[in-house]
């Protein structure tokens, strides 16, 4: 009797033990499909997240901060590239342009009315001197019109018959002297597109190439090419040293991109195309001939796709982060 009580006491703990089993083994499957659920939402959120969470070329700017950092884009189209020769040379007066006010008998220089960078017209008289043989005065006038470049005369001064006074050179335009070196000299011919350049402030200004000067500077043993410059503003001054490019010849190109356009990714030539207002992408693409300032594309690129061409960079490094935090 004892041995039935002691069984009846522990059959139902046997019976509530196996339905904890049980319930158990149905709670654990729940929880392995919950994280199968959940995995599988994230690998769809993923693929919700665009093209930019699964591609380390390519990466969002919103529009204002783009603008911010200076990040320009132009459409691609057709363009030249240029055989351009880079070279230095002198600014120098025109012949013919250059004229001295002299005196015509001798005497004391009795007044004077003009200084160097003064600028005179022809016929203005510059200075009076009382001859020797009248002993009256008479006026010494400006031969042309110009700026006055030298003064040799002083007040009360003898002025030899003969002696100029005044020397006046007509400075709206000038001869750009350009030096020629080694085989340059065998494609630079007259006719030919040059822009010339000021040292000083980068100004520019375009002129054709005159004439190829038949000898040779002694001093640098260069050809020296020569063009006309014209000098409304008379900022270019005589004796100032300036560059030029001299475009010897051109080359059509279907497309052509700003060399500050291109970039270097992982060893590929890359330009940036830019989508939509914001999207950004690194094209790989096959490059020409170039000059100067632009590169053909031969492949990677279509006409009108927009391109970045300035701060390029920029959106290299924010491509460079977007990749590195997907590795992450």
């Amino acid at each position: 009797m004892a041995m039935n009580m002691h069984s009846r006491v522990h059959i139902p703990l046997l019976l509530l033990g196996a339905l904890l089993l049980g319930a158990c083994g149905k709670t654990a499957p729940s929880a392995a499909a919950g994280e199968e659920h959940a995995q599988g939402h994230d690998d769809h959120a993923e693929e919700a997240e665009g093209p930019e969470a699964a591609h380390a070329d390519r990466t969002v700017i919103p529009a204002e901060i783009a603008q911010e950092a200076g990040i320009r884009v132009a459409p691609v189209g057709p363009g030249t590239i240029a055989d351009a020769h880079e070279v230095q040379g002198l600014l120098t007066p025109v012949d013919g342009r250059t004229a001295q006010a002299v005196a015509r008998f001798p005497g004391p220089v009795r007044t004077l009315r003009a200084n160097v960078g003064d600028t005179v017209r022809a016929g203005q008289a510059l200075a009076t001197v009382e001859s020797n043989l009248s002993l009256t005065a008479y006026t010494v006038s400006a031969p042309i019109g110009g700026v006055v470049t030298a003064r040799h005369a002083q007040l009360g001064g003898a002025a030899a018959e003969g002696a100029p006074l005044f020397e006046i050179a007509d400075l709206s335009t000038l001869w750009v002297d350009l030096h020629i070196f080694g085989n340059d000299t065998q494609h630079i011919t007259a006719g030919v597109p040059v822009t010339v350049t000021r040292m000083t402030d980068g100004v520019s200004a375009d002129t054709t190439l005159e004439r190829i000067l038949p000898g040779t500077a002694t001093a640098s043993q260069s050809t020296v090419a020569r063009a006309l410059l014209r000098n409304a503003d008379r900022l270019w001054r005589p004796g100032a040293a300036v560059k030029a490019r001299i475009v010897v010849a051109t080359t059509p190109a279907a497309l052509v991109v700003p060399l500050a356009a291109l970039q270097n990714m992982q060893g590929r030539d890359v330009v940036f195309v830019r989508s939509g207002q914001d999207r950004f992408e690194a094209r790989p693409v096959e490059l020409g001939q170039r000059d100067a300032a632009q590169v053909a594309v031969l492949s990677g690129l279509r006409a009108g796709e927009q391109v970045v061409i300035a701060q390029s960079y920029v959106v290299k490094a924010d491509i460079g982060k977007a990749g590195a935090a997907h590795e992450h």
